[in-house]
Formats: C-alpha cells, structure tokens, sequence
C-alpha cells in the first residue's frame, strides 16, 4: 500500500542514562522505550481519523546523554532531517521523557518543530534556551520526582518564555518519575495535548492561557496542577498538593535525589 506524506509528524524520545556509549538493550531489555509505548500507542489512536499525521520513535545510537557529545540530540536532529527529506516542511511535535525530552528541548530549534512536550524532563540550570524561541513548550513534572526535579522543569518554563517561547509546566502529584503512579492521567493529558498543539483538537485552556502570559511573568504563574487542565473533570479526590494555589508549596517541597537513569 502507498502511504500518503503526512501533513504533521510526532516524534518520540524515550528516557536513557547521563553516560553510557553503548546502544539501547533491543526489545523488551529496553525499560526506557517500553516506558514509552502507552504513549505511542495513545498518540497514534489521537490523530488517527484525520489529516496523515506520521508517529515515529527516534532511534538511538548510545545509550547516554554523554556530556557535551550530547548523542540523542544527534539522534533527534537526524530524524527531523529525514522526515524533511521525505515529507517537507511539515510541523512536528517532539515528544520526550526525562533524557528524551532534553533532547527534545536541544532539538526544537530545527525548522520543523512547533512544540515540545516534556515528561519528568531532565532540565539541567545551564540548558539554552533561545532555541525554544516560537515554540510551544509544555512540560509534565511528578511535585514527588527523585530523579528530574521538577523546580529545574519550572525554572526552564520561565527562561524559555523570555526567550520568546509559549510554555506552561503542568504538575502531577502523587506520580513518580517512570509515571506508573497515575499512568492513566499522564497517558490522557499527553495525548490531548499533542493533539491540541497539531492543531487537531483544542489545546485545554488553562494551558493556552500560560501560553499568553507576558514574558517577563513569573515561573509559578505559569505552573499549573493536573486538576486544573483535567479535561475529563476527574477532581473530587484533590489532595492539598492538588489544588489550584497549592502548586508552588508542592513544588518548594520536593525532595530530588541527583544522578540516575534519565
């Protein structure tokens, strides 16, 4: 069968290690890419009954970030080309988890990217940002993440946006960094968010109202708890972490343990 071009494409970077120069385990060894199969499978059921949009995994050649080798940055940048070469000038949507939505963040300054969602992102301090510049960027943090912290996903949000980015960090308390504890919700706000940000479905509102703040607005003012953008109204069971203003004591209190798988 031909397969149409696509109009849009979601590329997928799953999580790996601060070093480690060998190749991702293949198949089922790989926990990082296993983690991101629901979201695979979440994202192509979203943008499944309209426009072609193409779903791809970005393969990596080494395992780790590797310091300033940076390798799945690469990797990313590789596939953005070859989808150019094959399809144009099509938007993309980069979809990454810990080091994979690094990477992600590295990458957006490619001419095909619209938007970066970032789950349990790795944001160290001294990242750049100017390359977020016209981007859509929105990060999804655990308040409880051991592994990324999520005060250094906020601190990110608010850098990107005077850089010129639109950007929102969302909460999820009571998650951990792989997302098992409330799998569900990270499953369902991700893919209404990419849908949103392909221009599919509505990006939810709260989310396109951080998008309008000014750039020079604070970090918190543009952090939001998963209650606030749950678009399937599921808020009866808040706990004080989860309610709208109770964000930034949440965060203030999370305990993050450096170093780690990404």
């Amino acid at each position: 069968m031909i397969q149409r071009p696509p109009s849009a494409a979601v590329l997928i970077l799953h999580g790996g290690y601060e070093t480690g120069l060998a190749p991702p385990p293949p198949g089922p060894m790989n926990l990082p890419g296993l983690r991101m199969l629901p979201f695979l499978h979440g994202v192509t059921r979203a943008v499944r009954g309209g426009p072609e949009i193409r779903v791809r995994r970005v393969r990596y050649a080494h395992r780790g970030w590797n310091g300033t080798r940076q390798d799945p940055v690469d990797d990313a940048v590789r596939a953005l080309d070859r989808l150019r070469r094959e399809a144009g000038d099509v938007p993309v949507v980069l979809l990454g988890h810990s080091m994979g939505a690094r990477a992600a963040l590295h990458a957006a300054g490619h001419p095909l990217v619209r938007a970066v969602v970032g789950l349990a992102s790795w944001c160290p301090p001294g990242d750049p940002v100017t390359q977020l510049a016209g981007r859509d960027v929105v990060l999804l943090h655990s308040t409880r993440d051991r592994v990324t912290s999520p005060l250094a996903a906020q601190s990110l949000t608010a850098r990107a946006r005077r850089a010129g980015a639109r950007t929102c960090l969302v909460t999820v308390p009571g998650s951990d960094h792989a997302m098992l504890r409330r799998a569900p919700a990270w499953h369902h706000l991700t893919r209404t968010l990419v849908a949103g940000l392909l221009g599919l479905a509505p990006v939810p509102a709260p989310v396109e109202a951080a998008f309008g703040l000014p750039s020079g607005a604070s970090a918190a003012d543009g952090t939001l708890c998963l209650a606030d953008v749950d678009t399937r109204g599921q808020k009866a069971e808040r706990g004080a972490e989860d309610r709208p203003g109770a964000v930034g004591r949440g965060l203030r209190g999370c305990e993050v343990e450096q170093g780690g798988g990404r």
